[in-house]
């Protein structure tokens, strides 16, 4: 006797169509295969640009007008120019030690481990998957529960790194209007301001903090405050990923705009003194 759940040989409930028998390995005919395309060629030449100037060691303090590039922020090895460590000089000037060895590490491991970026080199650098409705280009997923992966779950430690981090980079441009001369203001200042107003745009918008902020409260209406902050970080956090390659975008512009100044190349625009 059989049941009405019976099988065929092949494993269809009776009545059942057989799936189509389709050798391509996707039947999408737009252009699918560019987002992660530019996101290679854009990580890759953000990648190449920061690693060369961390590792130049010049051009990155700008006394006549206590401009200090990002990348250098905090620059604490017996290397630096002494009014660019703000923080001290801890670490020898080895060539091989960044000069913001105590920011640089955990900026990295903050955002390797960001929601967004993750889901952008998944894609794009392991093809895992590299679109919708395209096939994984790898045949087993071991998730994130194994090493290197299960760093990923350590997001939420990254940001608080990640909040001390703006705030040194705020202390640098604040510190850059009150130059030798007196206070001044010229268009690194504001290069500088945009840039730290962006990084905080990035920062607050995690999806760590959304959580840390109103992730656990259950009645809205006791915590008015906290709701507030809530619905505007709620507000950035669905404009995240633009934030994410904006702020590439203004941190490799501000460091280039200082070298150019600090190297002679340029001549920085005054408003003030």
């Amino acid at each position: 006797m059989t049941s009405s759940s019976a099988t065929t040989p092949t494993n269809r409930p009776r009545g059942a169509r057989a799936r189509a028998a389709i050798a391509a390995k996707t039947l999408r005919t737009d252009r699918w295969w560019l987002p992660p395309l530019i996101t290679v060629i854009g990580l890759s030449a953000w990648i190449a640009y920061a690693t060369v100037r961390v590792f130049m060691h010049k051009w990155y303090w700008v006394e006549e007008f206590h401009y200090l590039t990002p990348f250098y922020s905090p620059c604490v090895t017996d290397r630096c120019i002494p009014e660019a460590s703000h923080f001290g000089q801890y670490l020898p000037g080895w060539w091989i030690i960044p000069d913001a060895a105590f920011t640089l590490p955990f900026l990295l491991l903050f955002r390797l481990t960001c929601y967004y970026y993750r889901k952008a080199y998944y894609r794009s650098f392991w093809l895992s998957p590299p679109a919708c409705a395209v096939p994984d280009g790898h045949t087993t997923y071991g998730g994130e529960t194994r090493f290197p992966l299960i760093v990923q779950n350590s997001h939420r430690y990254f940001f608080y790194f990640a909040v001390i981090i703006s705030l040194i980079n705020s202390w640098d441009a604040v510190l850059a209007f009150h130059s030798p001369e007196g206070f001044g203001f010229g268009l690194g200042n504001l290069i500088l301001l945009g840039n730290v107003v962006m990084l905080w745009g990035y920062t607050i918008s995690c999806h760590s903090c959304r959580h840390i902020i109103g992730g656990r409260l259950k009645h809205f209406s006791k915590h008015p405050v906290r709701y507030r902050a809530w619905t505007f970080v709620s507000w950035l956090n669905v404009r995240h990923m633009q934030l994410a390659w904006i702020t590439l975008g203004t941190l490799a512009l501000t460091d280039f705009y200082v070298m150019s100044v600090a190297a002679g190349w340029i001549s920085d625009l005054r408003f003030i003194n």
